[in-house]
């Protein structure tokens, strides 16, 4: 695949944006290039524009290459970047399952993007040739894989053939992947040019705040996104908290575990709950389920202080509750009001 030939026409001949800090490599004491102020305070510089040792931590957590990563301010920004990138507004077309995670819908809208939603199956499971089919001629397909609301992994057969088939950029959101038995696509980049994976440091990391996302993808692609990017996407604080929370991992596969193993004690608890009709598989660290009156529940829920989220509105997903894990005192009182109502 020729990936140049998906590129907007009109960015072919793009100049990126080039700042003090791409030009200069080397070592120095006295920076005088950039219109900084001078009195060092920690954050009076600017920061690394292409964040290389971040991107050298996570590379060996990876086991992918430095030029193989994008990072994004969170992963909305990986998402809405790759429509800048390959989709003319008014023309191209995009395509996403349903349902899934919403903004796919608000970025192809912000950039003048038709997307097609294509249906998951009646159970939620995906079928390969319904969503080829529905996507001819679209040049972007996103694809979350755990999905976000149903909470179920597509299998990595589906995914690998459904990458070798499409006849342009197949995105892989893994934004709940490390909660799930499924490996990461991250595996299969060298085999697919057209594959694009992303994930984020806001599930399992635990860092929602610093507003951090991943993308991976060839080397090519990544230069692409390197040039539509602003030129400092990824500020200095969140690059630093970032690199410390990675230096030592042990906490974060701590609380990966505790999640799994929380998630699987809150469904064994829910099927005792005559109220609740479905609880749907999850590889992801939320259960949805299916209830009599999702909105009423809803409200009682927020009347005892719980907060969940009713995804009613998306599509196949009428009367239904997507439940986030919690500690194991706050599930303990999730469950607990559910059995009161």
């Amino acid at each position: 695949m020729n990936i140049e030939e998906l590129i907007r026409p009109d960015l072919l001949t793009l100049q990126a944006y080039s700042s003090a800090r791409d030009e200069f490599k080397g070592e120095a004491s006295v920076f005088l290039d950039a219109n900084e102020n001078p009195y060092n305070n920690g954050v009076n510089r600017y920061p690394d524009p292409l964040q290389l040792k971040l991107k050298t931590r996570i590379a060996d957590i990876k086991k992918t290459k430095v030029n193989q990563i994008f990072l994004g301010n969170g992963s909305d920004e990986c998402i809405d970047l790759l429509f800048r990138l390959l989709c003319q507004p008014g023309i191209d077309t995009a395509a996403a399952i349903s349902p899934s995670y919403g903004m796919y819908g608000v970025s192809a809208k912000i950039n003048q993007v038709e997307l097609k939603q294509i249906s998951l199956q009646a159970d939620f499971s995906l079928d390969v040739n319904q969503l080829l089919e529905g996507a001819i001629g679209c040049k972007l397909l996103f694809l979350c894989s755990p999905n976000n609301p149903t909470g179920q992994s597509f299998p990595k057969n589906q995914l690998i053939d459904l990458v070798r088939k499409f006849n342009g950029i197949v995105v892989i959101d893994e934004a709940y992947i490390d909660f799930s038995e499924e490996e990461s696509m991250i595996t299969e980049l060298t085999n697919f040019p057209n594959l694009v994976v992303t994930q984020t440091f806001s599930k399992a990391y635990g860092m929602a705040g610093i507003r951090l996302g991943m993308l991976f993808a060839s080397a090519e692609i990544i230069s692409w996104i390197n040039k539509i990017k602003p030129p400092y996407n990824i500020n200095q604080l969140t690059q630093d908290f970032a690199l410390e929370k990675l230096s030592d991992l042990t906490k974060v596969n701590s609380e990966i575990a505790s999640i799994k193993v929380e998630r699987e004690r809150i469904k064994d608890h829910l099927k005792e709950i005559e109220l609740i009709e479905v609880i749907y598989p999850s590889d992801s660290n939320f259960i949805l389920i299916k209830i009599k009156d999702a909105n009423k529940t809803y409200n009682y829920l927020i009347s005892k202080g719980i907060v969940v989220r009713d995804r009613s509105n998306q599509h196949l997903c009428l009367n239904t509750l997507r439940l986030t894990v919690g500690t194991p005192e706050e599930n303990r009182k999730l469950v607990e009001v559910l059995r009161e109502l």
